[in-house]
């Protein structure tokens, strides 16, 4: 199996280049509106917005924030196919603007827009990322009644294309070897995760380190896992230094990512070339979490009524049985970007420093 990954640097309003009906799953974390890491980029866009911020006008620079963003959402419509998913992670912000201080709230924002746009919002995830501050408040410290609580979540906003589910051939071999293991399930598709924690960038330059806030790698590709199957195209139009890239190519998915930034770009070049290695760490990993969690419930006395047709574990359902795993063997270069060559895994290596 190979997949394709391609970066285009390029503004992401509109998605041009994108056929219709081209992808299968978005996942990405847009600039956060009034956060102030981000305030250049979004005047550089529109310079009324550094006039509003500079007038003091918190909602006037909020709304044309979003109204940016607002361009790149009218193209998923377009590019994604009917019932296929976009996943938004957003923060809210909290801002001090002539005098006052407030939250704005970018995710309730973005649901109003893409929901605006024809999109189906689904159940909402709260990624709860503690800051690393041991101060859990904000304002007027051990006296009531003016402190703030501490912002220490995100979102995540999964959309439907419309609203019907995709459609598959009975038992088609992309969907049921792209299952996940019933544990993962109700892990992930918990609307509450606690367990990933945000990341330090570890970029060549201070520059590009100050106009990065990725995510970490388990974000997108637990994403990936759960609302996409082998094959398929997963975009980013906010690509930055590429996870969600990255997460594409080791689940074997395909991959676009829009990117202004050519600095980023070349992050993504460097990144890439480990995929064969990390493809067998996060495998592993997997292959022995669930191998832990089969010990585990055998040791409380619970039974395994099937197998995995592929590997030598139990499974808490039939439709685990049908599980495989596909590693990357090697990365090309091609004239579009970079071909990555999956194999079956029938390994048992298990990732030590496993980002999953």
């Amino acid at each position: 199996m190979d997949t394709t990954h391609r970066v285009v640097i390029d503004d992401a309003r509109g998605l041009a280049g994108l056929a219709a009906d081209s992808v299968e799953l978005v996942v990405t974390s847009p600039p956060y509106p009034m956060i102030e890491m981000w305030d250049e980029l979004f005047t550089d866009l529109d310079p009324a917005i550094g006039d509003h911020l500079a007038a003091g006008d918190g909602e006037a620079a909020f709304e044309a924030m979003h109204a940016i963003l607002d361009s790149v959402w009218d193209g998923l419509d377009r590019v994604l196919v009917d019932g296929g998913i976009a996943c938004i992670n957003i923060g809210d912000a909290t801002r001090t603007l002539d005098g006052g201080f407030r939250v704005y709230q970018n995710h309730a924002r973005i649901i109003d827009a893409l929901t605006a746009r024809g999109f189906e919002p689904l159940p909402e995830i709260v990624w709860r990322k503690p800051a690393n501050s041991a101060a859990k408040f904000m304002g007027s410290g051990m006296v009531p009644p003016n402190a703030y609580v501490t912002l220490e979540h995100e979102y995540v906003l999964p959309f439907r294309n419309g609203g019907d589910r995709r459609s598959f051939e009975p038992n088609a071999e992309s969907r049921y070897n792209a299952a996940y293991f019933w544990e993962e399930r109700n892990r992930w598709f918990s609307d509450l995760w606690t367990d990933l924690r945000g990341v330090e960038q570890s970029l060549p330059d201070d520059a590009l380190r100050d106009r990065s806030a990725a995510f970490p790698f388990g974000l997108p590709y637990r994403l990936i896992n759960m609302y996409s199957v082998y094959g398929d195209t997963v975009c980013d139009p906010f690509f930055g230094t590429g996870t969600t890239g990255l997460a594409a190519a080791v689940a074997g998915r395909n991959s676009v990512g829009y990117e202004l930034d050519p600095a980023f770009g070349s992050v993504f070049e460097a990144r890439i070339d480990d995929v064969p290695a990390l493809s067998r760490q996060v495998i592993g990993d997997r292959l022995a979490a669930h191998r832990e969690f089969v010990a585990a419930e055998r040791d409380a006395g619970e039974t395994f009524s099937y197998d995995a047709t592929h590997y030598d574990v139990p499974v808490r359902t039939n439709q685990e049985q049908s599980i495989r795993f596909y590693a990357a063997e090697s990365v090309d270069s091609t004239d579009a970007g970079y071909r990555v060559t999956h194999t079956p895994f029938d390994g048992d290596d298990a990732g030590a420093d496993s980002p999953y």
